[in-house]
Order: C-alpha cells, then sequence, then structure tokens
C-alpha cells in the first residue's frame, strides 16, 4: 500500500507528504527530487534545455519505479496526472489524492519561487497558473479522491487522507 499525493504546485504534497511518511512509519519519496537526482540536473533546468515532452517521459520512466514500492508516501510533480498511464500505475498499489487550491492560494504560497518554476517563469504568473489549472482540470478529476487544500494546514490535509486508508493499511 502507498499513498500518491497528485497536485499544482503549491498545493501542499510535499509538506503533507512528510507528515503522512512521518505518522506512519513510511518512506517519503518525491519524484521529482528523484529526477533531479538521477539525471543531476534541475527540473527547471531540463525544461530549458530538452523541453516538456523530454521531463515528462523521464517522469514517467521514474513513476514506473516508485510504483513497484510499498508503504511508501509519493509526491508526483504537478503533471503528472496528465498522463493517464501515470495515475493507473500508482492506484495498483495506492491510494491516490488530488491534492487542490485556488490560484490565489497558489500564488500567496510561491510568491518566493515563482523565479524557481519554469511553467510560471516570465510575465503575470497568476495567469499562467489559472490557465495551467484550466488545462489541467480533466486530468486532476481523473485522480481517485480529492482534497481542497485552501484554509487548512498540512496537518489537517494528513488527517484527511488518513481517515480514507482502508481499515488495517496502517
Amino acid at each position: 500500500m502507498n499513498i500518491v499525493l497528485f497536485g499544482f504546485m503549491g498545493t501542499g504534497k510535499t509538506a503533507v507528504g512528510k507528515i503522512l511518511s512521518k505518522r506512519l512509519g513510511w518512506t517519503f519519496l518525491d519524484t521529482d527530487e528523484m529526477i533531479e537526482t538521477q539525471t543531476g540536473t534541475t527540473i527547471s533546468q531540463i525544461f530549458a534545455k530538452a523541453g516538456e515532452p523530454a521531463f515528462r517521459d523521464t517522469e514517467t520512466q521514474t513513476i514506473r519505479l516508485v510504483a513497484l514500492m510499498d508503504k511508501t508516501v509519493i509526491a508526483t510533480g504537478g503533471g503528472a496526472p496528465l498522463r493517464e498511464e501515470n495515475v493507473r500505475e500508482l492506484e495498483k498499489k495506492g491510494l491516490t489524492v488530488c491534492l487542490l487550491a485556488r490560484p490565489e492560494t497558489i500564488m500567496e504560497r510561491l510568491k518566493d519561487e515563482v523565479d524557481k518554476r519554469p511553467l510560471l517563469k516570465g510575465a503575470d504568473p497568476f495567469l499562467k497558473v489559472q490557465k495551467i489549472l484550466d488545462d489541467r482540470r480533466a486530468a486532476y478529476a481523473r485522480v481517485t479522491h480529492s482534497i481542497a487544500t485552501d484554509g487548512l494546514s498540512p496537518e489537517q490535509v494528513a488527517d484527511e487522507i488518513l481517515a480514507l486508508l482502508p481499515a488495517g493499511a496502517r
């Protein structure tokens, strides 16, 4: 059994994932961090040098690996559910949850990181967040469970996710 966290940047996947892994005594993995480690470069550099399709291919390969693990909390990159195969693969052994937030909440949470986020670089990051969320709405809807994180602490979101676990899964 795994817990898989999908969602757009700034929705709390990493913070909530770390809390869940600590509470459960499970391993925590962030697929973006794994990709950076295995490629020796940052996500921003991968986007700049190879483009988004190449990054998505690497992301899918990484997801195939983490899907084989057990008792792991997995935080995926925000675009992971764009490929339906990623969601299907992770659902096989895991509770999948999409963390959602309004664009205003996302921008507040990312206010000091906008320059580090390749999809938000350039003029008017708020409009980019709105457009990307609109573009990904159907992909995020594929995920079995969803939780709106606006106004909730990471601990509260973790509580909601733990309540979704089947009896005996801990």
